[in-house]
C-alpha cells in the first residue's frame, strides 16, 4: 500500500494538463462572449497591421517615434494572439483543457511579450522626452543605432525574464486541483495549485513586477513630468497643442496597460476575486491591444493623412 506522500508525488509527476474554467460560470453568455471577443480580436489584428503598413509605406514616418510604434503594434498582434484564440476555442467548443506544455508555453509568451511591452513603452516615453525637452539634440541622441538598441533591449529583457521565471514555476509539483479559474495560465494562480514551498516563487513574482512594471513606470512618470513642464513653458499655444497631442496618445496607452496590470499583480491576497482578476486581465490582454491603433490613428494627423493618401491612390488606380 502506498503512503500518502508517495501518492502525492505520483500525482504531481503524472499531471498531463490543466482545466481553464474561463467564463464557464456564466453558461448563458458563452456565445455572446465568443462574438464580442472574436470581433475584438479581428479589430486588433487589422488595426495593428494597418499601423505597421502605414508607417512602413510613408517615408516621412520613418522616424524613431514611428519605429517604436511599429514595434508596439507587432508586439500587440503577438500578445493578443497568445491567449485570445485559445479563449475563443474554449467558449465555442466547451473544451476547457490545456496541456501541461501548452500551459507552460502560454505562460512564457504572455510574460515575455508583457515584459517587453513595459520596456518598449518606457523607450517610447524617452523618445518623446528627447523630442520635446531637447529638440535640438534629438537627431543626434535618437539616431537609428540608439532607437534600434532600445527596441532590441526591450524584446531581449522580456525574453530572458520570462524564460527564467516560467521555468522555476513549472518545475514545481502540482498535486492539488488542476482547475484554473481564469481564461489563461497565470503564474499567481498556478502557484496556488502547487503543493511545494512557493515562497521563493512569490518573491520572484514581486521582484518581476517591480523590475518590469514599477521601474519602467517610474521612468515614464519622470519623463512626463519633464515633458509637461516643458510644454507649459512654450510661448506658442499652437506649439503647446502640437507637443501635447504627440504625447497624449502614448500617455493614454500607458495608463490603460499599467493601471490594470499593476492592480492585478500588486493587490493583496485578501482582496482576491476571480471575477475581478478576469476583468483586469481582459484590459491588458484584449482591450488595450485593440485600443492602441485606434488611439494612435485618431489622435495623429500624420497617420490619418497617410491613410487617406493611400485610399486616394487606390481610388485613382
Amino acid at each position: 500500500m502506498k503512503t500518502s506522500q508517495e501518492t502525492t508525488g505520483r500525482n504531481s509527476t503524472t499531471i498531463s494538463g490543466f482545466i481553464l474554467l474561463g467564463f464557464s460560470d456564466i453558461p448563458s453568455l458563452q456565445y455572446l462572449f465568443f462574438s464580442v471577443f472574436l470581433v475584438t480580436y479581428i479589430v486588433t489584428l487589422a488595426g495593428n497591421l494597418l499601423i505597421i503598413v502605414l508607417t512602413l509605406a510613408e517615408p516621412t514616418l520613418h522616424t524613431p517615434m514611428y519605429f517604436f510604434l511599429r514595434n508596439l503594434s507587432f508586439l500587440e498582434k503577438c500578445y493578443t494572439s497568445v491567449n485570445v484564440p485559445k479563449m475563443l476555442r474554449n467558449l465555442l467548443s466547451g473544451d476547457k483543457t490545456i496541456s501541461f506544455i501548452g500551459c507552460a508555453m502560454e505562460t512564457y509568451f504572455t510574460f515575455f511579450l508583457g515584459g517587453s511591452e513595459c520596456f518598449l513603452l518606457a523607450s517610447m516615453a524617452y523618445d518623446r522626452y528627447v523630442a520635446i525637452c531637447k529638440p535640438l539634440h534629438y537627431p543626434v541622441v535618437m539616431n537609428r543605432k540608439v532607437s534600434t538598441g532600445l527596441a532590441a533591449g526591450s524584446w531581449l529583457s522580456g525574453l530572458l525574464m520570462s524564460f527564467g521565471h516560467t521555468s522555476t514555476v513549472f518545475i514545481l509539483p502540482f498535486c492539488r486541483s488542476h482547475e484554473i479559474n481564469h481564461f489563461f495560465c497565470d503564474i499567481p494562480l498556478l502557484l496556488k495549485l502547487a503543493c511545494g514551498d512557493t515562497f521563493r516563487n512569490d518573491m520572484a513574482v514581486f521582484i518581476m513586477v517591480f523590475f518590469f512594471a514599477i521601474f519602467p513606470f517610474m521612468l515614464i512618470l519622470m519623463s512626463y513630468v519633464c515633458i509637461i513642464s516643458t510644454i507649459l513653458r512654450l510661448p506658442s499655444r499652437v506649439g503647446r497643442r502640437k507637443s501635447f497631442s504627440t504625447s497624449s496618445s502614448h500617455l493614454m496607452v500607458v495608463t490603460l496597460f499599467y493601471g490594470s496590470a499593476c492592480i492585478m499583480y500588486l493587490k493583496s491576497n485578501s482582496s482576491y476575486s476571480p471575477d475581478t482578476d478576469k476583468f483586469l486581465s481582459l484590459f491588458y490582454t484584449v482591450i488595450t491591444p485593440m485600443l492602441n491603433p485606434i488611439i494612435y490613428s485618431l489622435r495623429n494627423k500624420e497617420v490619418k493623412g497617410t491613410f487617406w493618401r493611400m485610399v486616394s491612390r487606390r481610388r485613382f488606380c
